[in-house]
């Protein structure tokens, strides 16, 4: 009898089960989905300021802030699915690669990764963070725009220039033998000698002895030239010719050899002579002074050319070029203008100033260019021609992206992620990529445009309604309960 009436139980709670699951599948095939609806846009439905748009909120109220009533914000503003509900026929705006949002361009085609490029809609951004701002508030916030337009992009660079030695014209002058200096010529550092000038006479007994037997050699050839062997013969000449070339080693001119010749004598002191014109910039000599072979005497700069050395700024390296035009400009002698191109780029930077050097070269006949002089440089960049620019401050600069805000009309704004190519003089920067020529991008106030498009996204992704998931209705659903339990459904 216990378990007839326990079967009798769950055939009852199955029929119950079956009745009310076909009640309510009725009930909601029947009803519109109008509830639905407006419970998500119930949901959807957010107030702000109009003074701070970035007071969000999903209640009706006064602004935290200044105390404002709180006005709805425009359905379509957070997103593209509202407004595309609205929209009836879409119309696309532009075509962006699906890897590269940067990558954008008025017409179908394929990326630099060969995918084809993706359609973006005239109500929806790919960011999906479009903003809108009542025009009262824009105009409030002082919101300005400009147009993204084709141009030519210059820029005169300034900087100061050292000048600076012909690093090849530069001599350091040394004996090659031990000695002593017997007299000096060049006594002032700064004094200008000539090409071939005496410098000093020294003493050697090195070389008194490679005079005498240069002079014994010489005899020795003369002795032999009659002698019936050829071979004798020619030792006599190849030991005149080491004795000449020993000469030669420690910078004996040929005209000092030509003089020992003709004389026969030895001369104890010998002449060291100037190999090339300049300036003595540094002298290390005096007179019965003792010197070691090696040892550094004199050093000679020609400076009828110099350099100079204009110090260049990261940032400017795009715009330098080997043989640009330049200018040098005398401070001191009434703003005389030299002309010059760049010769040399220095492929690295200087650790103290951050600034890498590039060189000019000019004649300095008179002598008006004196080394370590300052003077003022002006380098004429080429232009970019036709480069697609905005000015830089449309231009957002968040660590390693670059991002501008595109006017779309009716008081809504895109983010749009860019990238950027060099600054002109008057400000405009070229974009290489990210935005289409006729755009209004915004040249003010888009750093608040900023906090409010990254706020409304983040709180779009926390409030967007997730699916309900809804479970399957299970006819058999009463099976799964115990014999316990329907006993205790029934008490």
């Amino acid at each position: 009898m216990k378990l007839l009436r326990k079967r009798l139980l769950v055939g009852t709670v199955v029929v119950m089960a079956l009745a009310v699951g076909g009640i309510w599948y009725s009930f909601h095939r029947a009803k519109p989905t109008t509830d639905h609806v407006n419970h998500d846009q119930e949901v959807h439905q957010q107030y702000t300021c109009g003074m701070h748009p970035m007071i969000i909120t999903d209640e009706p109220g006064t602004c935290p802030i200044c105390q404002m009533d709180l006005t709805p914000v425009k359905a379509g503003t957070s997103g593209p699915a509202a407004s595309a509900a609205d929209a009836g026929e879409r119309k696309i705006k532009y075509w962006v690669a699906p890897m590269d949002p940067t990558y954008i361009r008025d017409e179908p085609g394929k990326s630099p990764m060969g995918m084809d490029l993706v359609p973006v809609y005239e109500d929806e951004a790919p960011s999906g963070a479009t903003i809108a701002i009542d025009p009262v508030t824009s105009q409030n916030m002082g919101v300005r725009t400009a147009t993204v337009e084709r141009r030519d992009l210059y820029r005169l660079i300034r900087t100061v220039g050292t000048v600076d030695y012909d690093e090849p014209k530069v001599t350091s002058i040394n004996a090659k033998v031990d000695g002593w200096i017997e007299k000096l010529y060049v006594a002032e550092t700064g004094q200008l000698v000539k090409n071939g000038q005496a410098l000093l006479e020294i003493y050697s007994p090195k070389l008194v002895a490679a005079q005498q037997e240069y002079l014994l050699a010489l005899r020795n050839r003369e002795a032999l030239k009659g002698s019936t062997f050829t071979e004798i013969s020619a030792g006599g000449d190849r030991l005149l010719e080491a004795s000449r070339q020993r000469l030669r080693y420690w910078d004996i001119s040929d005209r000092q050899i030509r003089q020992l010749e003709k004389t026969g004598q030895v001369r104890k002191t010998l002449t060291l002579y100037a190999p090339y014109q300049g300036v003595v910039t540094m002298k290390m000599a005096m007179p019965g002074q003792f010197i070691k072979a090696g040892q550094e005497l004199f050093r000679i700069g020609d400076i009828s050319k110099v350099w100079v050395y204009a110090d260049i700024y990261e940032y400017e390296l795009p715009w330098i070029k080997v043989g640009q035009k330049a200018e040098v400009v005398l401070p001191f002698v009434s703003g005389k203008i030299l002309s010059a191109e760049i010769s040399t780029i220095y492929p690295y930077v200087e650790p103290k100033t951050r600034t890498v050097k590039a060189r000019l070269e000019f004649s300095n006949p008179g002598f008006e260019l004196k080394p370590d002089m300052y003077v003022n440089v002006r380098v004429r960049a080429q232009r970019v021609q036709d480069a697609l620019a905005v000015p830089g401050e449309a231009v957002i600069h968040s660590g390693e992206k670059q991002r501008v805000f595109v006017a779309l009309g009716d008081g809504k704004f895109e983010p749009r992620e860019v990238k950027t190519g060099v600054q002109d003089q008057d400000g405009f920067i070229e974009i290489t990529q990210g935005v289409l020529e006729g755009e209004q991008v915004v040249t003010s106030a888009q750093f608040l445009f900023d906090s409010e498009s990254r706020l409304r996204e983040a709180i779009q992704k926390m409030l967007e309604p997730k699916e309900v998931e809804q479970a399957p209705v299970d006819n058999h659903q009463g099976h799964d309960l115990s014999e316990e339990d329907l006993e205790a459904l029934f008490e």
